[in-house]
């Protein structure tokens, strides 16, 4: 992408009902745009990283069974009254519309229903479990007071997961599996370091606890409380001397810290698979109970996430995995022969598969810097002076305050 074909420009200002960190940096650097309170649109540089950061959720749920599907925005009625969760004192954060005839839906928040609905058509037998399905999907929550920039929004994007198995253990061992695949997810997305599976409420449906993945951040509406040795921690929810003699926990052990959850699995049990009447036989021919699990992970979330937690005083950083280009290339002055040597690199990088944007814009220097690093792009390459004279070019980690001069075959080691 050359920098004067981008649709999106840098600001440096923000709506001024804005206060999330996230929200203000994306909105600077052109990444997002503020539709209204808890809704943004994703402009092109957006966008990569929203996408960069589904491929990475996608191909961790693929490695442990997940197979992909897309279900419906609208929700019938009737299948919610089953499970009695349609009644607004049940479910008090959704939206719901009508049709022009009157008949009443509601506007997907959670799919809990509609999965089972629809897999009751092909769970039949214990010969059809275990399943394991996921969307990516934009989800809707009528929020009273949507804030923290793209941490609490009236529309997202999630990442819902849901398990089906024939027994206890089975489902257990999905359960785990699927932990596995979520510290994976972390790991690649640069979290990992700061982020803890943490014990939370169960709910209404298991005496179990549920599970939380907290990443230990300022920004955080959520307390827990953290076994740095361990690397386990508990919701303060739940901080209670009976829960923490359950999980092994010494209070004196403990640390209190702030913290953002991107990301939480629960035990349905068979809540859901009983009121919708699915079931499956057993090698005897038994009709048995379906026990179910759910897994979710905030897509457009975890990007507001990382946008703010590795951000510094210039702008955003991103990882190198997400970043929307891997490589900001720019001339030091507009001269022809800088040009010249700047063009054809951009080409080599591109045709090397490295993703470019170039900044062939006629600015002064400093004006492209900042830009540079508002964007957050990892690898800053130069080709100034020093590349006409020795050949080597200007070359600068985002995260990095010190340059370096290398050759071109140095150059694509170095980002490769």
């Amino acid at each position: 992408m050359k920098f004067s074909k981008l649709i999106s420009k840098t600001s440096k200002t923000v709506p001024s009902d804005e206060t999330a960190i996230n929200a203000q940096l994306l909105i600077k650097a052109g990444y997002i745009h503020k539709e209204m309170a808890g809704v943004y649109a994703y402009l092109p540089l957006g966008l990569i990283v929203l996408e960069h950061i589904k491929q990475i959720v996608r191909e961790e749920m693929n490695k442990v069974g997940g197979q992909e599907l897309l279900m419906s925005t609208l929700q019938p009625k009737d299948i919610w009254l089953k499970t009695d969760r349609w009644d607004d004192k049940k479910v008090d954060n959704w939206f719901k519309t009508k049709l022009v005839n009157g008949t009443e839906l509601g506007v997907g928040l959670t799919h809990e229903e509609p999965i089972v609905d629809a897999l009751g058509d092909f769970i039949k037998s214990y010969k059809d479990l275990p399943v394991i399905v996921y969307q990516i999907q934009n989800k809707f929550r009528n929020e009273l007071r949507a804030k923290s920039g793209l941490l609490r929004g009236r529309e997202f994007l999630m990442k819902d997961m849901y398990s089906f198995a024939s027994n206890q253990q089975e489902h257990q061992e999905i359960y785990n599996l699927i932990l596995k695949g979520y510290y994976a997810v972390y790991e690649r997305l640069g979290l990992g370091d700061n982020t803890y599976r943490t014990y939370a409420d169960g709910g209404i449906f298991t005496d179990r606890f549920s599970d939380e993945f907290q990443t230990v951040s300022e920004i955080g509406e959520d307390v827990i409380y953290l076994d740095k040795v361990k690397k386990i921690a508990i919701n303060q929810e739940i901080f209670k001397k009976e829960n923490l003699q359950k999980l092994g926990l010494n209070s004196a052990d403990l640390v209190k810290v702030k913290a953002v959850e991107v990301g939480n699995t629960f035990h349905l049990e068979s809540k859901y698979t009983d009121a919708l009447d699915v079931y499956y036989t057993n090698k005897d021919g038994q009709r048995q109970s379906i026990i179910m699990g759910c897994y979710g992970i905030g897509i457009s979330r975890l990007l507001g996430v990382i946008a703010e937690h590795f951000s510094d005083e210039k702008g955003l950083n991103w990882p190198v995995e997400i970043a929307p280009y891997k490589v900001y290339l720019t001339f030091i002055k507009e001269e022809p022969k800088l040009v010249k040597i700047a063009d054809k690199l951009y080409q080599d990088l591109t045709l090397l598969g490295i993703a470019v944007i170039y900044d062939d814009r006629n600015v002064r220097p400093a004006d492209k810097f900042a830009d540079a690093d508002l964007l957050g792009i990892p690898f800053r390459v130069v080709v100034n002076d020093q590349t006409i004279k020795d050949q080597l070019y200007e070359f600068k980690l985002r995260s990095s305050p010190h340059l370096k001069y290398l050759s071109q075959t140095e150059l694509i080691k170095m980002i490769q």
